[in-house]
């Protein structure tokens, strides 16, 4: 099994879009938790091979991508 974690401020907002998006996949490959904690929300990965694991990875920092452009977008 092959894990990573990330790590991020939030004020919730964040951990708020994490929380309705599908974490599971529809397979047993892999998948990723998330938890919020102090501000600080942490989100764990884990994949049964490296092919999963990237792919779970490029989601979450996809998501992530979004969040930080409509943020900027949102304050100007």
């Amino acid at each position: 099994m092959l894990k990573a974690q990330i790590q991020v401020e939030d004020g919730g907002d964040l951990h708020k879009i994490f929380l309705v998006e599908d974490r599971d996949f529809g397979n047993d490959r892999a998948g990723y938790d998330v938890k919020l904690k102090n501000g600080v929300l942490t989100i764990e990965v884990f994949a049964k091979d490296s092919t999963a694991l990237r792919s779970v990875l490029n989601t979450v920092t996809k998501i992530m991508t979004v969040y930080e452009k409509t943020s900027s977008a949102l304050e100007k």
